[in-house]
């Protein structure tokens, strides 16, 4: 029988040490008491994003599958403390998620990233190989230029501006990019990821403050990709306008055990639109 997780129920606050600064992060923990591999997820970079916004449709799969669910909330997002980033977002976010597990006693982890939380997931592999079981990566993982779609795309372009200007017909702008059918996007949902960009407007101030400092947020790590010796599976949307395909075949390219899945009608949420599948092939994936 399935365990009901609550966001509330399984949200928990860690001190981590930032250079000089303790940053107050927020997570969940998801844990069904059965001892399985821990799995952390990491979201993306959208206004009003969360883990457990990100990935709502995936936690009770993977905890009845024996996983220790744990979602991350970068800080800038959600409950987690706000911060002004001047160099790599990817690497702020992965100190901080090494931070998370040494402060949990937790040693390897397998990952799941979304968009940032890919590129985040790719940094943290790059930095502290011996904590890494597996990794999925989905919209994301190396910054650089796409050679087919103009840059910057146009779901960042709409990311940028809800930014600027958080208004819910700029937010209704953004999603109805940001997956293939918006017909799935009700109503509630807008107003619940509004509610949450617009509770900490210092996380949308500070988000435009540090790409004003440092425009390339997630820089191109494309030339280390060779060094993640982790089994990794890539999952792509056909339709992603946000990060565009050629990005993944150059995942696949540069890590040696990569495997790539491309679902077509799907946009930038791979696992909210095509969840019952994901949540299938993740599974199958971190097991065998």
């Amino acid at each position: 029988m399935s365990q009901e997780y609550s966001e509330s129920s399984t949200s928990r606050f860690i001190s981590v040490r930032e250079g000089e600064s303790d940053l107050n992060i927020h997570y969940n923990d998801c844990d069904p008491g059965v001892g399985g591999d821990v799995v952390v997820m990491l979201h993306g970079s959208g206004p009003g994003a969360s883990g457990w916004a990100n990935f709502n449709r995936n936690v009770t799969p993977l905890t009845d599958a024996g996983f220790r669910v744990i979602l991350l909330d970068c800080p800038g997002w959600s409950k987690s403390d706000t911060i002004v980033c001047t160099g790599s977002r990817s690497e702020l976010n992965g100190r901080i998620l090494k931070g998370l597990i040494d402060g949990l006693g937790l040693d390897k982890i397998h990952i799941i990233g979304n968009s940032m939380g890919a590129h985040s997931t790719v940094a943290f592999a790059l930095a502290n190989p011996g904590n890494v079981g597996k990794l999925v990566l989905m919209g994301g993982g190396t910054g650089g230029v796409s050679a087919f779609v103009p840059m910057p795309t146009e779901g960042i372009k709409l990311v940028q501006e809800l930014y600027r200007d958080p208004t819910i017909e700029n937010l209704k702008r953004m999603m109805n990019v940001f997956v293939f059918d918006p017909s799935e996007l009700t109503e509630d949902l807008f107003e619940t990821r509004l509610n949450n960009l617009l509770a900490s407007r210092d996380h949308l101030e500070n988000f435009v403050k540090s790409t004003a400092a440092n425009p390339r947020q997630f820089p191109d790590v494309g030339h280390r990709l060779g060094e993640i010796s982790a089994e990794t599976l890539i999952i792509w949307g056909r339709n992603d306008r946000f990060v565009s395909l050629d990005i993944g075949l150059r995942l696949i390219s540069g890590i040696p055990k990569s495997e790539l899945h491309v679902f077509n009608n799907c946009g930038h949420w791979a696992q909210w639109e095509h969840h019952a599948k994901f949540n299938r092939m993740v599974i199958d994936f971190l097991n065998h």
